[in-house]
């Protein structure tokens, strides 16, 4: 499993974390992905596109999974 480091910020917004990993290659895919329940975080389908994400969270994408760390 790998990790994404949050750096200075408290946390990301979930469109914006599947941008920057590259799972997806615009803004518009990102939210898409979201709507269609295809994203997890701690296991559970998250829809909330503008979802906060912070250290100790796990996104899952498919096959794709990462620890959120601080």
């Amino acid at each position: 499993m790998d990790e994404f480091e949050l750096g200075q910020h408290p946390f990301i917004e979930l469109c914006d974390l599947l941008k920057l990993l590259g799972w997806c290659s615009s803004g518009g895919m990102a939210k898409s992905l979201i709507a269609a329940g295809e994203v997890r975080v701690d296991g559970e389908v998250e829809l909330r596109k503008r979802c906060k994400i912070r250290d100790g969270q796990v996104v899952a994408l498919h096959d794709d999974q990462i620890t959120i760390r601080a």
